[in-house]
């Protein structure tokens, strides 16, 4: 946990957060970008975070974006909350797709977790960032959970 972390958990509490998520990853990107991918503003809040790669499910092309992840064994876990939106992110369907994404040179197989796997994981993320448990009151859906475990 960073200084930052507890400002990033109050934003993060937000009720109007998930109406400016488009704009937030255009920054968020337009800072890893100017930073040669160095900074992000999840590492800035002094969160774990991955930047992973997944081919699009309908386009072929691959698609890159930094998420929340708390580390699990082998890999991460990542949530596909969008603040807690109604819709789940796109990255949660190509990766249902695609079945594997990459982060930095490595390949890690994701696996959605449901059931009890899915329990335990949801609490390690809650550990990471307590607004997960906010997010899932925002919403109907289940906030889908994946395992990335690295292919040796």
């Amino acid at each position: 946990m960073g200084l930052l972390t507890p400002l990033a958990v109050k934003i993060g509490s937000l009720p109007r957060m998930p109406k400016y998520l488009p704009t937030i990853v255009k920054v968020d990107d337009l800072i890893q970008r100017v930073s040669g991918d160095s900074v992000c503003l999840l590492r800035l809040a002094g969160l774990p975070s991955v930047t992973m790669t997944v081919v699009g499910r309908k386009s072929g092309q691959p698609r890159t974006t930094t998420l929340l992840a708390a580390p699990n064994r082998d890999g991460w876990l990542i949530a596909g909350s969008y603040f807690g939106g109604p819709k789940a992110p796109a990255w949660v369907y190509n990766v249902r797709a695609a079945g594997s994404v990459t982060i930095g040179d490595a390949e890690f197989t994701a696996v959605e977790l449901s059931g009890d796997a899915r329990d335990d994981a949801w609490q390690r993320l809650r550990s990471v960032w307590p607004n997960f448990d906010l997010y899932e009151q925002r919403t109907d859906r289940v906030i889908p959970i994946f395992a990335l475990t690295r292919v040796p």
